[in-house]
């Protein structure tokens, strides 16, 4: 037994940053929160790595187990992660960006869209379950999964907590540009995720 499988790891790590795409969040995450005070944008990007990581956990532990349960395919998960960014999506693309958004919508948009279903989405959390059934009760694959998962949300956090960066070069005009671009996104990668539910449920027929 190896106390900790390297390969699983490489394997893991690069699949869930590819899926979770770290740099591709700052802009969605500017235009929710690029307006806030940095405190804000700091807290808001503490909540979302830990809502995702939380959320991966579990289903790394009992995703099986709870999809089981409830009879829910990864097709549905998809269906419902795609219809979900798409509302957020147009709800981006169709605000006018000129009002402040209240202050209790820090902790909403930390939790729904950036925690759940744009970071650990239905990709994220099917490649998991998969790295799970990959590691079949080894110790040490079990291991560099956990290894995997926490190493990806550290990137997530270091992208969205230093963001502000960009914030300083964009000014007002370019967070609502981005807010249109990322809405956009948004709904491409809804749609991809709807026409992958359908393509799920066709094969599963």
């Amino acid at each position: 037994m190896d106390y900790f499988n390297l390969t699983l790891f490489t394997e893991a790590l690069i699949t869930l940053v590819v899926i979770m795409d770290p740099p591709g969040t700052v802009p969605v995450f500017l235009s929710l929160v690029g307006r806030k005070q940095p405190s804000a944008r700091a807290r808001a990007a503490l909540q979302a790595v830990l809502v995702s990581f939380l959320v991966v956990a579990l289903f790394a532990v009992a995703g099986q187990a709870i999809l089981a349960y409830l009879g829910i395919g990864i097709p549905a998960l998809q269906g419902a992660g795609g219809l979900l960014l798409l509302l957020v999506a147009l709800e981006l693309l169709t605000s006018k960006g000129g009002s402040e958004p209240e202050v209790a919508d820090d902790v909403n948009v930390a939790l729904v869209p950036l925690g759940t279903p744009l970071l650990a989405g239905p990709g994220a959390i099917a490649a998991t379950i998969v790295f799970v059934r990959e590691a079949d009760g080894d110790a040490g694959g079990y291991i560099a999964l956990a290894s995997a998962i926490v190493a990806v949300h550290l990137i997530i956090w270091v992208c969205m907590r230093y963001s502000g960066v960009l914030i300083k070069v964009l000014r007002e005009s370019g967070i609502t540009l981005l807010a249109k671009i990322a809405g956009l996104l948004l709904a491409a990668i809804a749609v991809q995720l709807v026409a992958d539910s359908v393509r799920g449920f066709i094969a599963g027929a």
